[in-house]
């Protein structure tokens, strides 16, 4: 049976919007010359987190619905990778990657937890 999904009632789709706010005011910091690099790589794949929580949600099926959740955390454990190299060379501060860490691995439970009540 289908089931009606409103997005905007998924606490994780709430926390991905929130997180991706932060991650542009983060990426507004950072060297002009990476605009082009990093800071997109990592705005990108915030960005997609929600954004593939909401697609899926149009989906009639739970089994396509986990299918764009796994694309949504593929895209939370890139942010993960670069949010790493970001502070590895000095983009970010260790108070503040401990922070966005933080915060991307919790959504990263949520979205698991999600995917694997869908799918039992």
């Amino acid at each position: 049976m289908e089931k009606a999904r409103n997005f905007r009632n998924y606490k994780v789709w709430q926390d991905a919007v929130e997180y991706s706010t932060k991650i542009y005011q983060q990426t507004d910091k950072m060297p002009w010359f990476e605009k082009k690099g990093l800071c997109d790589q990592l705005q990108r794949a915030a960005v997609s987190i929600s954004s593939n929580i909401a697609e899926g949600s149009a989906k009639p099926s739970d089994v396509e619905f986990a299918h764009y959740l796994d694309t949504a955390l593929g895209s939370s454990y890139e942010v993960e990778t670069q949010l790493l190299i970001a502070n590895k060379v000095g983009y970010i501060d260790d108070e503040k990657y401990i922070e966005l860490y933080s915060g991307i691995t919790v959504i990263e439970k949520q979205l698991a937890g999600l995917i694997r009540i869908l799918r039992s």
